[in-house]
Protein backbone atom coordinates (compact mmCIF):
# COMPACT_ATOMS: atom_id res chain seq x y z
CA UNK A 1 0.00 0.00 0.00
CA UNK A 2 1.24 3.57 -0.59
CA UNK A 3 2.76 5.78 1.85
CA UNK A 4 0.81 9.05 2.56
CA UNK A 5 2.58 12.09 1.08
CA UNK A 6 1.91 14.08 4.19
CA UNK A 7 3.31 17.21 2.91
CA UNK A 8 1.46 20.40 2.83
CA UNK A 9 -0.57 21.39 0.03
CA UNK A 10 0.46 24.32 -1.84
CA UNK A 11 -2.46 24.68 -4.89
CA UNK A 12 -4.63 25.96 -2.51
CA UNK A 13 -7.09 22.79 -2.44
CA UNK A 14 -8.16 22.10 1.18
CA UNK A 15 -7.73 18.57 1.85
CA UNK A 16 -8.65 16.60 5.76
CA UNK A 17 -6.45 13.80 5.44
CA UNK A 18 -2.88 12.99 3.03
CA UNK A 19 -3.21 11.23 0.08
CA UNK A 20 -1.49 8.36 -1.02
CA UNK A 21 1.00 8.56 -3.64
CA UNK A 22 -0.87 6.68 -6.00
CA UNK A 23 -4.01 8.78 -5.43
CA UNK A 24 -1.79 12.38 -5.56
CA UNK A 25 -0.52 10.69 -9.10
CA UNK A 26 -3.97 10.91 -10.32
CA UNK A 27 -5.36 13.64 -8.89
CA UNK A 28 -2.43 16.21 -8.30
CA UNK A 29 -2.33 19.05 -10.47
CA UNK A 30 -5.27 18.79 -11.58
CA UNK A 31 -8.03 19.33 -8.58
CA UNK A 32 -9.48 22.36 -10.09
CA UNK A 33 -10.61 20.66 -12.58
CA UNK A 34 -14.24 20.22 -12.11
CA UNK A 35 -15.24 23.21 -10.53
CA UNK A 36 -14.48 24.42 -13.99
CA UNK A 37 -16.60 21.73 -15.53
CA UNK A 38 -13.90 20.00 -17.36
CA UNK A 39 -12.11 16.56 -16.73
CA UNK A 40 -9.37 16.23 -18.62
CA UNK A 41 -6.50 19.04 -18.38
CA UNK A 42 -6.80 21.76 -21.37
CA UNK A 43 -3.94 22.32 -23.49
CA UNK A 44 -3.06 26.11 -23.14
CA UNK A 45 -0.88 26.94 -26.28
CA UNK A 46 -1.07 30.13 -26.36
CA UNK A 47 2.76 32.29 -26.47
CA UNK A 48 1.66 35.34 -25.20
CA UNK A 49 -2.11 36.82 -23.53
CA UNK A 50 -3.76 40.39 -23.97
CA UNK A 51 -4.32 42.72 -21.44
CA UNK A 52 -5.62 46.20 -21.19
CA UNK A 53 -4.08 47.04 -18.01
CA UNK A 54 0.00 48.09 -19.11
CA UNK A 55 0.70 49.63 -15.77
CA UNK A 56 -0.68 46.30 -13.97
CA UNK A 57 1.14 44.36 -16.46
CA UNK A 58 4.36 46.54 -15.52
CA UNK A 59 4.06 45.75 -11.85
CA UNK A 60 3.39 41.95 -12.00
CA UNK A 61 7.30 41.60 -14.82
CA UNK A 62 8.77 43.63 -12.15
CA UNK A 63 7.70 41.66 -9.16
CA UNK A 64 8.46 38.50 -11.15
CA UNK A 65 11.84 40.19 -11.82
CA UNK A 66 12.25 40.86 -8.02
CA UNK A 67 11.59 37.57 -6.73
CA UNK A 68 10.73 35.27 -9.96
CA UNK A 69 7.35 34.41 -8.08
CA UNK A 70 4.58 33.43 -10.78
CA UNK A 71 2.55 36.08 -11.36
CA UNK A 72 -0.69 36.65 -9.65
CA UNK A 73 -3.77 37.29 -12.34
CA UNK A 74 -4.01 35.77 -16.09
CA UNK A 75 -0.49 34.46 -17.62
CA UNK A 76 1.83 37.27 -19.42
CA UNK A 77 3.90 35.59 -21.86
CA UNK A 78 4.99 31.95 -22.67
CA UNK A 79 8.41 32.56 -21.07
CA UNK A 80 7.31 33.34 -17.81
CA UNK A 81 4.91 30.89 -17.31
CA UNK A 82 2.38 28.55 -19.19
CA UNK A 83 -1.08 26.90 -17.35
CA UNK A 84 -0.19 23.50 -18.60
CA UNK A 85 3.21 23.13 -17.70
CA UNK A 86 2.14 24.39 -14.01
CA UNK A 87 0.06 21.78 -13.99
CA UNK A 88 2.82 19.13 -14.11
CA UNK A 89 4.82 21.28 -11.86
CA UNK A 90 2.50 21.05 -9.20
CA UNK A 91 1.95 17.63 -9.39
CA UNK A 92 5.88 16.88 -9.63
CA UNK A 93 6.44 18.77 -6.22
CA UNK A 94 3.48 17.04 -4.86
CA UNK A 95 4.86 13.57 -5.35
CA UNK A 96 8.14 14.46 -4.60
CA UNK A 97 7.09 16.60 -1.56
CA UNK A 98 8.48 19.95 -1.95
CA UNK A 99 7.00 23.20 -2.33
CA UNK A 100 7.61 24.00 -5.90
CA UNK A 101 8.92 22.49 -8.83
CA UNK A 102 9.97 24.31 -12.21
CA UNK A 103 10.19 22.63 -15.62
CA UNK A 104 12.57 22.58 -18.35
CA UNK A 105 13.36 21.81 -22.17
CA UNK A 106 15.50 19.09 -20.90
CA UNK A 107 17.16 17.45 -17.76
CA UNK A 108 20.34 18.87 -18.80
CA UNK A 109 19.06 22.43 -19.40
CA UNK A 110 17.11 21.87 -15.94
CA UNK A 111 21.05 21.03 -14.72
CA UNK A 112 22.28 23.97 -16.62
CA UNK A 113 20.03 26.19 -14.86
CA UNK A 114 20.81 25.22 -10.85
CA UNK A 115 24.50 25.92 -12.07
CA UNK A 116 23.43 29.37 -13.02
CA UNK A 117 21.68 30.10 -10.12
CA UNK A 118 24.52 29.30 -7.89
CA UNK A 119 27.03 31.21 -9.94
CA UNK A 120 25.16 34.00 -10.02
CA UNK A 121 25.49 34.26 -6.12
CA UNK A 122 29.37 33.88 -6.89
CA UNK A 123 29.39 29.85 -6.02
CA UNK A 124 30.77 28.00 -8.92
CA UNK A 125 32.63 25.26 -7.26
CA UNK A 126 30.93 21.97 -7.45
CA UNK A 127 31.76 18.82 -5.43
CA UNK A 128 30.34 15.85 -7.31
CA UNK A 129 29.88 11.53 -7.07
CA UNK A 130 30.74 10.01 -10.14
CA UNK A 131 29.58 8.00 -11.70
CA UNK A 132 26.75 10.37 -12.52
CA UNK A 133 24.55 10.72 -16.65
CA UNK A 134 27.08 11.23 -18.97
CA UNK A 135 26.58 14.46 -20.23
CA UNK A 136 25.91 15.88 -16.83
CA UNK A 137 29.31 14.57 -16.18
CA UNK A 138 30.89 16.70 -18.68
CA UNK A 139 28.37 19.63 -18.22
CA UNK A 140 30.48 19.85 -14.43
CA UNK A 141 33.80 18.47 -16.05
CA UNK A 142 34.42 20.60 -19.12
CA UNK A 143 33.75 24.12 -16.89
CA UNK A 144 31.15 25.14 -20.12
CA UNK A 145 29.11 27.33 -17.41
CA UNK A 146 32.33 29.12 -15.77
CA UNK A 147 31.86 26.50 -13.24
CA UNK A 148 34.54 24.07 -11.43
CA UNK A 149 34.16 20.30 -10.49
CA UNK A 150 35.70 18.16 -7.52
CA UNK A 151 35.03 14.50 -7.70
CA UNK A 152 34.98 12.60 -4.71
CA UNK A 153 33.62 9.74 -3.07
CA UNK A 154 31.00 10.48 -0.76
CA UNK A 155 32.79 9.85 2.09
CA UNK A 156 35.02 12.52 0.76
CA UNK A 157 32.29 15.24 0.26
CA UNK A 158 32.88 17.36 3.47
CA UNK A 159 36.60 17.38 3.23
CA UNK A 160 36.21 18.87 -0.68
CA UNK A 161 33.87 21.73 0.72
CA UNK A 162 35.17 25.53 0.05
CA UNK A 163 33.63 29.05 1.04
CA UNK A 164 32.71 28.79 -2.72
CA UNK A 165 31.18 25.38 -3.20
CA UNK A 166 27.70 26.05 -4.35
CA UNK A 167 26.27 22.84 -4.84
CA UNK A 168 26.94 19.15 -4.01
CA UNK A 169 25.23 17.17 -6.81
CA UNK A 170 24.91 12.89 -6.70
CA UNK A 171 22.92 10.70 -8.50
CA UNK A 172 21.33 7.73 -6.78
CA UNK A 173 20.39 5.08 -8.31
CA UNK A 174 23.62 6.44 -10.62
CA UNK A 175 24.11 6.00 -14.02
CA UNK A 176 24.62 3.39 -15.37
CA UNK A 177 26.21 1.29 -12.53
CA UNK A 178 22.68 1.66 -10.40
CA UNK A 179 25.19 2.51 -7.45
CA UNK A 180 23.43 4.29 -4.73
CA UNK A 181 24.53 6.47 -1.91
CA UNK A 182 23.04 6.91 1.50
CA UNK A 183 21.38 10.40 0.93
CA UNK A 184 20.72 11.16 4.76
CA UNK A 185 24.55 10.78 5.12
CA UNK A 186 25.58 12.71 2.40
CA UNK A 187 23.11 15.62 2.85
CA UNK A 188 24.51 15.78 6.41
CA UNK A 189 27.76 16.14 5.25
CA UNK A 190 27.09 18.98 2.93
CA UNK A 191 26.31 21.27 5.70
CA UNK A 192 24.67 24.20 4.59
CA UNK A 193 25.62 23.91 1.38
CA UNK A 194 22.79 22.59 -0.80
CA UNK A 195 22.52 18.69 -2.07
CA UNK A 196 21.24 17.79 -5.78
CA UNK A 197 19.48 14.26 -6.06
CA UNK A 198 19.65 13.08 -9.13
CA UNK A 199 16.18 11.08 -8.98
CA UNK A 200 15.75 10.31 -12.61
CA UNK A 201 16.18 6.35 -12.24
CA UNK A 202 14.02 5.95 -8.77
CA UNK A 203 11.41 8.53 -9.10
CA UNK A 204 9.37 9.60 -6.26
CA UNK A 205 7.75 6.43 -6.43
CA UNK A 206 10.91 4.64 -5.13
CA UNK A 207 12.50 7.41 -3.11
CA UNK A 208 11.87 10.92 -2.26
CA UNK A 209 15.17 12.81 -1.68
CA UNK A 210 13.67 15.94 -0.31
CA UNK A 211 12.81 13.43 2.96
CA UNK A 212 16.23 12.51 3.52
CA UNK A 213 17.37 16.54 2.99
CA UNK A 214 18.27 16.85 -0.51
CA UNK A 215 16.96 20.97 -1.25
CA UNK A 216 17.02 19.99 -5.00
CA UNK A 217 15.81 17.06 -6.57
CA UNK A 218 16.71 16.67 -10.39
CA UNK A 219 14.58 14.51 -12.83
CA UNK A 220 14.87 14.10 -16.86
CA UNK A 221 11.31 14.03 -16.84
CA UNK A 222 12.16 12.59 -20.78
CA UNK A 223 12.59 9.50 -19.04
CA UNK A 224 10.14 7.60 -16.22
CA UNK A 225 8.01 11.08 -15.75
CA UNK A 226 6.96 11.07 -19.19
CA UNK A 227 6.85 7.08 -19.54
CA UNK A 228 6.07 6.49 -23.29
CA UNK A 229 9.49 8.03 -25.17
CA UNK A 230 7.81 10.53 -26.95
CA UNK A 231 8.24 13.66 -24.76
CA UNK A 232 11.41 15.33 -23.67
CA UNK A 233 11.81 17.44 -20.02
CA UNK A 234 13.96 18.49 -17.21
CA UNK A 235 12.43 19.18 -14.01
CA UNK A 236 13.50 20.52 -10.47
CA UNK A 237 11.83 20.02 -7.20
CA UNK A 238 12.78 22.55 -4.31
CA UNK A 239 11.70 25.29 -2.24
CA UNK A 240 9.45 28.18 -3.35
CA UNK A 241 12.78 30.49 -2.89
CA UNK A 242 15.12 28.35 -5.16
CA UNK A 243 12.24 27.72 -7.08
CA UNK A 244 12.15 31.44 -8.16
CA UNK A 245 15.76 32.07 -9.36
CA UNK A 246 14.84 28.82 -11.56
CA UNK A 247 11.91 30.45 -13.13
CA UNK A 248 13.81 34.01 -13.37
CA UNK A 249 17.16 31.73 -15.46
CA UNK A 250 14.12 30.15 -17.76
CA UNK A 251 12.73 33.28 -18.42
CA UNK A 252 16.69 34.78 -18.94
CA UNK A 253 17.77 31.98 -21.30
CA UNK A 254 14.73 30.62 -22.76
CA UNK A 255 14.54 26.94 -21.59
CA UNK A 256 10.89 26.82 -21.43
CA UNK A 257 9.22 23.35 -21.63
CA UNK A 258 6.66 23.37 -24.22
CA UNK A 259 3.04 23.45 -23.29
CA UNK A 260 2.78 19.64 -25.12
CA UNK A 261 5.17 18.45 -22.93
CA UNK A 262 3.70 19.61 -19.80
CA UNK A 263 0.69 17.47 -20.65
CA UNK A 264 2.09 14.62 -21.77
CA UNK A 265 3.91 14.78 -18.41
CA UNK A 266 0.87 15.58 -16.15
CA UNK A 267 -1.04 12.63 -18.14
CA UNK A 268 2.18 10.36 -17.69
CA UNK A 269 2.23 10.70 -13.85
CA UNK A 270 -0.85 9.18 -13.43
CA UNK A 271 0.18 5.89 -14.59
CA UNK A 272 3.63 6.72 -13.17
CA UNK A 273 2.91 4.28 -9.78
CA UNK A 274 1.96 1.32 -11.80
CA UNK A 275 4.30 1.55 -14.77
CA UNK A 276 7.20 1.63 -11.84
CA UNK A 277 6.08 -1.13 -9.96
CA UNK A 278 5.33 -3.37 -12.90
CA UNK A 279 8.21 -2.69 -14.75
CA UNK A 280 10.49 -3.24 -11.37
CA UNK A 281 8.67 -6.52 -11.08
CA UNK A 282 9.67 -7.64 -14.47
CA UNK A 283 13.39 -6.24 -14.25
CA UNK A 284 14.11 -7.94 -10.43
CA UNK A 285 13.29 -11.26 -12.18
CA UNK A 286 15.26 -10.47 -15.01
CA UNK A 287 18.20 -10.05 -12.47
CA UNK A 288 17.72 -12.86 -11.13
CA UNK A 289 18.07 -14.87 -14.02
CA UNK A 290 20.99 -13.06 -15.21
CA UNK A 291 22.66 -13.96 -11.98
CA UNK A 292 22.43 -17.25 -12.89
CA UNK A 293 23.47 -17.38 -16.10
CA UNK A 294 26.96 -18.19 -16.93
CA UNK A 295 27.27 -15.24 -19.83
CA UNK A 296 26.97 -12.76 -17.44
CA UNK A 297 29.91 -11.91 -15.73
CA UNK A 298 28.31 -9.29 -13.05
CA UNK A 299 24.74 -8.02 -12.43
CA UNK A 300 23.95 -4.92 -10.79
CA UNK A 301 20.73 -4.05 -9.56
CA UNK A 302 19.45 -1.42 -7.00
CA UNK A 303 18.45 -2.57 -3.02
CA UNK A 304 15.68 0.09 -3.80
CA UNK A 305 14.20 -2.09 -6.86
CA UNK A 306 13.49 -0.32 -9.91
CA UNK A 307 13.20 -0.94 -13.51
CA UNK A 308 17.03 -0.58 -14.45
CA UNK A 309 19.47 -3.62 -14.56
CA UNK A 310 22.61 -3.02 -15.48
CA UNK A 311 25.21 -6.16 -16.44
CA UNK A 312 28.26 -7.16 -17.59
CA UNK A 313 29.25 -9.58 -20.35
CA UNK A 314 32.19 -12.41 -20.58
CA UNK A 315 31.49 -12.01 -24.30
CA UNK A 316 30.90 -9.21 -26.54
CA UNK A 317 28.66 -6.53 -25.79
CA UNK A 318 28.28 -4.73 -28.89
CA UNK A 319 27.54 -8.73 -29.87
CA UNK A 320 24.49 -8.38 -27.45
CA UNK A 321 23.25 -5.04 -28.62
CA UNK A 322 23.06 -6.42 -32.24
CA UNK A 323 21.33 -10.05 -31.47
CA UNK A 324 18.21 -8.66 -29.70
CA UNK A 325 14.87 -8.78 -31.33
CA UNK A 326 12.38 -7.37 -29.39
CA UNK A 327 14.52 -5.43 -26.87
CA UNK A 328 15.39 -2.00 -28.61
CA UNK A 329 18.78 -0.77 -28.93
CA UNK A 330 18.58 3.04 -28.35
CA UNK A 331 19.69 5.37 -25.83
CA UNK A 332 17.37 6.59 -22.90
CA UNK A 333 15.50 4.68 -20.67
CA UNK A 334 11.49 5.02 -18.49
CA UNK A 335 9.60 3.87 -21.49
CA UNK A 336 6.58 1.20 -21.91
CA UNK A 337 9.10 -0.83 -24.29
CA UNK A 338 12.49 -1.60 -22.88
CA UNK A 339 15.57 -0.26 -24.39
CA UNK A 340 19.55 -1.62 -23.70
CA UNK A 341 21.95 0.32 -24.64
CA UNK A 342 26.19 0.28 -24.21
CA UNK A 343 27.10 3.14 -22.07
CA UNK A 344 31.02 3.40 -23.24
CA UNK A 345 29.57 3.26 -26.27
CA UNK A 346 26.71 6.32 -26.14
CA UNK A 347 25.64 7.68 -23.17
CA UNK A 348 29.12 7.58 -21.11
CA UNK A 349 31.44 8.07 -24.47
CA UNK A 350 31.93 11.85 -23.51
CA UNK A 351 33.59 11.11 -20.49
CA UNK A 352 37.12 10.62 -20.16
CA UNK A 353 37.52 6.98 -20.78
CA UNK A 354 39.79 6.67 -17.63
CA UNK A 355 37.20 8.71 -15.65
CA UNK A 356 34.35 6.36 -17.16
CA UNK A 357 36.21 3.54 -16.21
CA UNK A 358 37.43 4.45 -12.70
CA UNK A 359 33.48 5.10 -11.55
CA UNK A 360 32.65 1.52 -12.67
CA UNK A 361 31.69 1.94 -16.40
CA UNK A 362 33.19 -1.00 -17.68
CA UNK A 363 33.84 -1.58 -21.42
CA UNK A 364 31.71 -4.64 -21.02
CA UNK A 365 28.93 -3.21 -19.34
CA UNK A 366 25.00 -3.18 -20.54
CA UNK A 367 22.19 -1.16 -19.48
CA UNK A 368 18.95 -2.45 -19.87
CA UNK A 369 16.03 -0.35 -18.91
CA UNK A 370 12.95 -2.64 -18.82
CA UNK A 371 9.38 -2.04 -19.99
CA UNK A 372 6.31 -3.40 -20.04
CA UNK A 373 6.71 -7.00 -21.95
CA UNK A 374 6.14 -10.16 -20.65
CA UNK A 375 8.77 -11.05 -18.86
CA UNK A 376 9.18 -14.45 -20.60
CA UNK A 377 9.08 -12.98 -24.09
CA UNK A 378 12.02 -10.11 -22.84
CA UNK A 379 14.10 -13.75 -21.27
CA UNK A 380 13.87 -15.04 -24.58
CA UNK A 381 15.23 -12.40 -26.46
CA UNK A 382 17.93 -11.53 -24.38
CA UNK A 383 19.06 -15.74 -24.10
CA UNK A 384 19.27 -15.28 -27.83
CA UNK A 385 21.21 -12.00 -27.72
CA UNK A 386 23.48 -13.38 -25.15
CA UNK A 387 24.09 -16.50 -27.33
CA UNK A 388 25.74 -19.83 -26.17
CA UNK A 389 29.74 -18.80 -26.08
CA UNK A 390 30.18 -18.17 -22.57
CA UNK A 391 33.72 -19.17 -20.09
CA UNK A 392 33.15 -20.91 -16.62
CA UNK A 393 31.65 -18.91 -14.35
CA UNK A 394 34.13 -17.83 -11.31
CA UNK A 395 33.12 -16.64 -8.15
CA UNK A 396 35.78 -13.71 -8.15
CA UNK A 397 33.54 -12.16 -11.29
CA UNK A 398 30.02 -11.11 -9.08
CA UNK A 399 28.71 -9.08 -6.35
CA UNK A 400 25.89 -9.57 -4.58
CA UNK A 401 22.50 -7.83 -5.27
CA UNK A 402 19.18 -7.64 -3.29
CA UNK A 403 16.22 -7.92 -4.94
CA UNK A 404 12.58 -7.26 -3.47
CA UNK A 405 9.34 -7.23 -4.97
CA UNK A 406 8.44 -3.09 -4.89
CA UNK A 407 5.80 -2.28 -2.62
CA UNK A 408 6.95 -5.00 -0.43
CA UNK A 409 8.03 -4.45 3.76
CA UNK A 410 10.22 -7.62 3.19
CA UNK A 411 13.34 -8.12 1.43
CA UNK A 412 14.83 -11.34 1.07
CA UNK A 413 17.71 -12.70 -0.91
CA UNK A 414 16.38 -14.77 -3.99
CA UNK A 415 18.08 -18.06 -4.94
CA UNK A 416 20.70 -17.82 -7.08
CA UNK A 417 21.62 -14.14 -6.59
CA UNK A 418 25.10 -13.15 -5.29
CA UNK A 419 27.87 -15.67 -4.92
CA UNK A 420 27.09 -19.07 -5.69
Amino acid sequence: MDTPLDTPAYDGVRRTAPRALATEAVHAGRDDLARQGLHAPPIDLSTTYPSYDSRGEAARIDAFATTGAEPDGPPVYGRLGNPTVARFETALARLEGTEAAVAFASGMAALSAVLLVRASMGLRHVVAVRPLYGCSDHLLTAGLLGSEVTWTDPAGIAEALRPDTGLVMVESPANPTLAEVDLKAVAHACGSVPLLADNTFATPVLQRPAEHGAQLVLHSATKYLGGHGDVMAGVVACDEEFAGRLRQIRFATGGVLHPLAGYLLLRGLSTLPVRVRAASETAAELARRLAADPRVARVHYPRIGGAMIAFEVHGDPHEVIAGVRLITPAVSLGSVDTLIQHPASISHRIVDADDRRGAGVSDRLLRMSVGLEDVEDLWADLDGALGTAARPRRGADFIDIRLHRVGATDRSEPAGAGRP
